[in-house]
This record gives C-alpha cells, sequence and structure tokens, in this order.
C-alpha cells in the first residue's frame, strides 16, 4: 500500500513520523479511548459484552471527555477519534459528513439510545449537523463493517450515542457559557433514582452569530440558533424485569450563502427527533431477551428557497441471548420501516430480518460468528455474515482477524426521484482486518490493517443511458476500494496523559484508480493533559494531508494543522470553570473548497452540578 501515501509534503511526513513515533513511545487515545477490561460495552455484539472479549476496533467517549472538548456538534467531537474524517460545508448546522475509514457517510450506521436514525434524501445517511451534542452521555465508535448485526447501510461502521440516564441520588446540572462570534450556550438538567424509577431530563439552547461560510458568494454572518431536549424514563419491575422510555429532540436554525445577493438570508431548518420503548427481561441465569419498539424522524427545509424533506424510520426488534458458560448464542428478529416525503415523493419501504451471533472465549481463544438474513420489500432477500477470530499472544496482547460482507440498499429518493431509477440494485461490501491490541492499566496500543472494497456503488453520472433527467441520474456501476491503517496509543508518564493517533488511507474509485473526493490519505492526533496549580490542562493539535476537491483529482485542498488548548478548575465542590481556546494559530483551511471553516475560536462555561 505504500504507493498510495506517496507525493505527501516534507513538512507533513515529518509530523506523521512524530506522530508515530509518539505512539510507539507510549503504547489507545483519550479521545474514543479503548474501553478498560472491566468495561461494558453494547455495540460490538449489540448485547452487553465485557471489554476482556471485545474483538471489534472499538472507541469509546465518556461524559467527561465531551464536557472538556468544548465541542458543540457531534461530528466536532468525533473528528478527534481515529479513522473518523469530517467535511462542512461551513458552520455549524450546515451539511455535515462523517466519513469512517474513508466510507461515505451513509456507511455508517447511527443508533441513538437504540433508535436508528438516518435520512432517505439524497444519497443518505444520518444528518450529523442535526444531532445535538449537549446531553449526550456515552459515544461507542465501531470502525468496520457490521451489516451481519445491524443489516443495510453499516458498511463502513456504526456510531451508538447514548443520552444520560438516572442512576443515583437526585443530581441536577446547569451551564452557562459564552464564546467567540456571539456564541451564548445554556444547559439544565435533572436525573436521579427513585425507588424503583430511574429518571433524566435535559435542555439545552444555544446561539451564535457565527462566521461568513462562503466569503466569495455572499460576505455576511451565518449564524444558527439550536433547541434540544432530551428524557429517559426506567421502570424496575422487579429483579429481572424493566421498562424504559426514551426522547431525543433538536430543532437547528443555521444560515448559509446560497444566493450571491446581498441581504439575502438562506436559512436551513433542521428537526429530529428520536424515541424509543424497550422491556428488558431476564428470564433465567442463562437466558435474557429485549423488545424494543421505536421511531425516529428527520425533517429538512430550506428558505427562501423552497425545498422540504422528510424521513421517517420505525423499527420493531426481538433480542435473545444464551450465556452457556464459555459460550453464547443470541437470536434476532427485526422489523424496519422507511418513509420518505419529498414531493412528488411519497414512497415506503420494509425490511424483515433475523440474525444469529455465537460467541465462544475459552483461555486464549476467542470467536464471534454472526449471520443475518434481510427481506426487502423491494430487492427480495439478501445475506451477510462476519467472522472473527482473537488470540491472546500474552496477558496483555491480543491479536484478531475479521472477516465480513455487509450490504446496503439505496435510497428511496435514489430510486424515485427525477434524478432515481427503479432498477438501482444493493450495494455490496467485502471487508478483511488484521488487528493487533495492547492494554496493561493505563497504557494501551492498537494498529488495525483493513480493506474494504464496495461493488455496485450507487452514484450520479450525467449523461448515463436512460436517465429521465437530462443533467444525469443514479446508476449501480460504481466500484470503490477503502484500505489503510488506524494506529492509536496513551499512555501516563511523568504525571502526564498523552495520547496520540494516526491513519493512512487510500480511498479510491475502483474502476479509474483515482483517490475519492475529500479523503485525506494521512491525519492524525497528538495530545497531552496534566494537572498543575489545581487546574487540568490540556493540549492536542489536530492534522490533515492535503487531498482533492473532486472526483478526477484536479483540485487540491491544502493540508493544515489545528493547535488547541483548554483547561478546566474545580471552583468549589460543585462548581467547575472550563476554558478552552481552538485553532489557537487560527489557520485557515477548507474541507470543501469555497466554503469557510471557523478561524480562531475561544470558548468559556461555568458548570454545576449537585453533589448527592
Amino acid at each position: 500500500m505504500l504507493h498510495a501515501f506517496s507525493g505527501t509534503a516534507a513538512p507533513l511526513a515529518a509530523c506523521s513520523c512524530a506522530l508515530a513515533l509518539a505512539i510507539a513511545c507510549s503504547g489507545t487515545q483519550a479521545w474514543g479511548e479503548v474501553p478498560a477490561m472491566t468495561e461494558t460495552v453494547v455495540t460490538a455484539a449489540r448485547a452487553p459484552q465485557s471489554a476482556e472479549q471485545l474483538l471489534a476496533d472499538l472507541s469509546v467517549i465518556d461524559r467527561a471527555t465531551i464536557e472538556a472538548s468544548g465541542a458543540t456538534g457531534v461530528a466536532d467531537l468525533l473528528v478527534r477519534v481515529p479513522g473518523i474524517q469530517m467535511v462542512r460545508n461551513g458552520g455549524i448546522g450546515n451539511t455535515t459528513s462523517l466519513m469512517l475509514r474513508g466510507a461515505d457517510t451513509a456507511y455508517t450506521a447511527v443508533y441513538i439510545d437504540g433508535v436508528r436514525f438516518s435520512s432517505q434524501s439524497g444519497s443518505g445517511g444520518p444528518s450529523w449537523e442535526s444531532i445535538p451534542l449537549a446531553m449526550i452521555d456515552r459515544i461507542e465508535v465501531l470502525r468496520g463493517p457490521a451489516a451481519a448485526i445491524y443489516g443495510s447501510d453499516a458498511m463502513g461502521g456504526v456510531v451508538q450515542i447514548f443520552t444520560r440516564r438516572g442512576e443515583q441520588a437526585p443530581t441536577g446540572s446547569l451551564s452557562l457559557g459564552l464564546g467567540s462570534n456571539g456564541t451564548r450556550r445554556a444547559q439544565a438538567g435533572i436525573s436521579g433514582v427513585h425507588q424503583a424509577w430511574d429518571y433524566a431530563l435535559d435542555i439545552a439552547s444555544e446561539r451564535s452569530d457565527g462566521f461568513d461560510v462562503r466569503p466569495s458568494r455572499n460576505p455576511d454572518r451565518d449564524g444558527y440558533d439550536s433547541l434540544s431536549g432530551a428524557a429517559r424514563l426506567g421502570w424496575r419491575i422487579d429483579a429481572r424485569h424493566r421498562l424504559s422510555a426514551s426522547l431525543l429532540a433538536s430543532d437547528m436554525d443555521a444560515a448559509y450563502d446560497n444566493s450571491p445577493r446581498l441581504g439575502v438570508d438562506d436559512r436551513a431548518k433542521h428537526r429530529m427527533h428520536a424515541a424509543g420503548l424497550d422491556w428488558s427481561a431476564q428470564w433465567s441465569e442463562r437466558w435474557s431477551s429485549q423488545l424494543a419498539l421505536n421511531t425516529s424522524e428527520d425533517r429538512y427545509e430550506t428558505t427562501p428557497t423552497p425545498y422540504l424533506t422528510t424521513t421517517q424510520l420505525r423499527g420493531l426488534s426481538w433480542q435473545n441471548q444464551w450465556r452457556l458458560g464459555a459460550q453464547s448464542l443470541s437470536a434476532t428478529l427485526e422489523r424496519r420501516e422507511d418513509a420518505l416525503q419529498n414531493a412528488p415523493i411519497d414512497r415506503k419501504r420494509a425490511q424483515n430480518a433475523l440474525a444469529l451471533g455465537y460467541q465462544w472465549h475459552a483461555g486464549a481463544q476467542h470467536l464471534q460468528a454472526q449471520l443475518r438474513h434481510d427481506d426487502d420489500s423491494e430487492f427480495g432477500g439478501k445475506n451477510t455474515g462476519s467472522l472473527s477470530y482473537g488470540y491472546d499472544l500474552t496477558p496483555r496482547w491480543r491479536a484478531t482477524a475479521t472477516a465480513a460482507t455487509a450490504f446496503r440498499a439505496p435510497t428511496l429518493f435514489q430510486r424515485f426521484s427525477s434524478y432515481g431509477s427503479a432498477a438501482l440494485t444493493p450495494e455490496n461490501g467485502r471487508n478483511l482486518e488484521l488487528g493487533l491490541r495492547y492494554q496493561a492499566g493505563r497504557d494501551a496500543f492498537s494498529a488495525t490493517a483493513y480493506r474494504n472494497r464496495i461493488s455496485d456503488q450507487v452514484s450520479f453520472q450525467t449523461g448515463a443511458r436512460g436517465c429521465a433527467s437530462s443533467q444525469g441520474c443514479y446508476v449501480s456501476v460504481a466500484q470503490a476500494e477503502y484500505q489503510g491503517v488506524t494506529l492509536a496509543g496513551s499512555t501516563h508518564a511523568a504525571g502526564t496523559r498523552w495520547h496520540a493517533s494516526l491513519d493512512f488511507n487510500a480511498a479510491r474509485d475502483g474502476a479509474t484508480g483515482l483517490y475519492l473526493a475529500r479523503r485525506p490519505r494521512q491525519f492524525g492526533t497528538l495530545g497531552a493533559s496534566r494537572s498543575i496549580a489545581g487546574w487540568q490542562w490540556a493540549a492536542d493539535v489536530q492534522w490533515s494531508a492535503r487531498r482533492y476537491d473532486d472526483a478526477a483529482n484536479t483540485r487540491v485542498l491544502g493540508g493544515y494543522a489545528l493547535w488547541n488548548l483548554s483547561a478546566t478548575r474545580q471552583l468549589a465542590r460543585d462548581w467547575k470553570l472550563l476554558a478552552r481556546l481552538d485553532n489557537a494559530f487560527d489557520k485557515y483551511y477548507e474541507t470543501a473548497a469555497t466554503y469557510a471553516t471557523e478561524g480562531r475560536r475561544f470558548f468559556m462555561s461555568l458548570q454545576w452540578t449537585s453533589t448527592p
């Protein structure tokens, strides 16, 4: 793969070597920490699983890291996790894409408290700009295809988002913040446990005057206004049964530059919600189940140029797990319904699925196998599978190997819009990866090499035969290959916490060999934090190599390095002060040509959390 990374500028190559050396000397990252052996994760198997048994390439972001980040959007947080790149057409609230291991944004399946969130408009995928960050308690990021567990769309990976849940005596929280570009943020919440009930309620509001998103088109400030809320309620019926309900909702109104006329303020209005109801049961020492009913909606509207699209998803699933000593079995029945209203489109489709899983952990050996059959109301049956094997070289070192297949059904827009084709077929993927992981107390290291090949990829082409539109249409003829290596490490030395990650990624068009647009071939992070004089200080750098803005590889977007600084101090038992400076050297860069990104940004907040 070395040829894929040739032509990098000397300074960037030097940064790459420095990062690689930092990882090699330290031994995974504070951003997207590999879970401790005693921690429980759910994304890798779609059920609670000890991190000690983990074979997948998975990272966890906890609440403390989210609060210290000072980030506004989920994408701004996730871009600091290994293997993730971001493209945004402007500022907060504007169209945002996240690419996991270089794969298209539509190839990542997103769940919010177990509720699937996606769009059937355009090329599909989650609307990252509409997901609020303020009330998120934890995020798990699974790198690599997982369609054998989650079905359609999980061709690049899975992101699981969890809101706060009541776990102790009643506590309240309040946060007020001010920042650059007239940013104002307020958040309040309460959570707790009372007898058999647990509850959590959060609300957040944020406004900003913004910055000029497209200086060459319409020189003005493009701000945003958002309001979001989350609620969770649980009832412990008895020692074996629990009912719970969750709701996350957000209303985002952001300005963007579409018209070159001064005084014309284009607005993108995004509303979303994700709601779920589930019943967890422990029928015996060996058998547990979860019955879940959920719904989500993604609504996007623009003014004064009129456009409106709404996607509704509904799901019903029944998961069962049997534990038999060193082995465990799982069986899941699932139904998913998608509906799109995008005039004149008013279409629906459904998928019914059966998923089977097997895990075996004995001594130094670990095995996980998954099989899934999806029956689509439009395309018929699709089978996917995955097989992972891990071997403990020592108590601290584990080697893993995984092979997986995946698929993704075209969106309803791609099939039934004026640019669509009812003849489109599902995209198919085949992935191979090898991993090596080390963990000893607070020191960790991981290395993962992968190759993911996509066939029958849906792409928009002009002049394609049989197009209803003279501008072009969607066709299922493209191919893509994503291959690379992700390195990540963290350690604690000399009173300082160090973390680093380094990604080599070659995302290519399978037919032409050209690089896919807006994917840097090298990117990474390096950071450190320590406590001095009662303050918790942190510094990190995010950097990216250059990449191409177009599929023809003719327009180059330059590389960049962003330096970020933060300081946190516990003022009293219940009070905390946070100050953060992002892009400290005011670096100008673009992730999409002609769309500006925010320069130097300062943010300060005062946080109060009552102690039980």
